[in-house]
């Protein structure tokens, strides 16, 4: 599982730790994955830590041998890794540099691990593999941050053709499309938060549990008839349309 030190890959890491499976906590950041992952231990759990970066193939490739070697069997791929550049106010002033990196990471990444994964998914025991990628609903409609959201626009269209290209290996792929979520990526703008809360039917923001839950289920045999679907875990905000409600009635 990539970017599971913290915020939703580290509450998907102990939800799944708790259901019973052993985890790989892989993180750029080291000592917080190896943080993450002795606290998982410590509550019982199966987990180990791996430093990876995923824009880089031979730390994918050393991270998955990784998860192998300590548990003899690779059955669940999660790319939660991302990266979401500074959104200028003038779309012409967005950097090549910016966009290199968020779709390399968000985007390039996951199909390094994926690559890297395939053939150890492939041999999961009772065609169990499932790779389950953390897209957002910046993939799906417009919320701004451009370059991240193109990465995640694409990474739904590399979770369909993947589920495709592995379905005869009996490996599933499918993707979960989170709203805005409570991560320590919003820590110190607990108002903004609580001011997004408003535009969600649901009348809060997520948190990381809410995706946690979702991905989870995506990697289950209780989906094991599911693949190339994007799922949305959103409190609504997709089907929602607050100022265009407001204009009608005047406000």
């Amino acid at each position: 599982m990539t970017g599971a030190a913290r915020g939703i890959g580290e509450a998907t890491a102990r939800r799944f730790a708790a259901e019973g499976a052993a985890v790989l906590i892989a993180d750029r950041d080291g000592k917080a994955a190896q943080a993450t992952a002795a606290a998982i231990r410590e509550a019982g759990g199966r987990a180990e830590a791996a430093e990876c970066d995923v824009a880089d193939r031979a730390s994918v490739d050393a991270a998955v041998e990784r998860a192998v070697a300590a548990f003899g069997t690779l059955d669940v791929l999660v790319n939660n890794a991302y990266s979401c550049s500074v959104h200028p106010a003038d779309f012409a002033d967005e950097s090549d540099e910016d966009w290199h990196q968020d779709l390399d990471v968000s985007l390039v990444g996951a199909m390094r691990c994926a690559r890297a994964a395939l053939p150890h998914l492939a041999a999961a025991p009772g065609r169990r593999g499932a790779i389950v990628n953390v897209g957002s609903v910046n993939g799906l409609s417009y919320f701004g941050n451009h370059a991240y959201s193109a990465a995640k626009a694409a990474l739904v269209s590399l979770t369909r053709g993947l589920a495709v290209q592995a379905a005869p290996d009996g490996v599933r792929c499918n993707l979960v499309a989170p709203g805005t979520v409570r991560t320590p990526a919003w820590a110190g703008r607990d108002a903004v938060l609580d001011a997004a809360a408003g535009a969600y039917p649901l009348g809060r923001v997520g948190e990381p549990e809410d995706i946690a839950a979702a991905i989870t289920f995506l990697a289950s045999r209780d989906a094991a008839w599911i693949t190339g679907v994007t799922l949305p875990v959103d409190g609504g905000v997709l089907v929602s349309n607050p100022a265009f409600m407001d204009a009608l009635r005047g406000e």
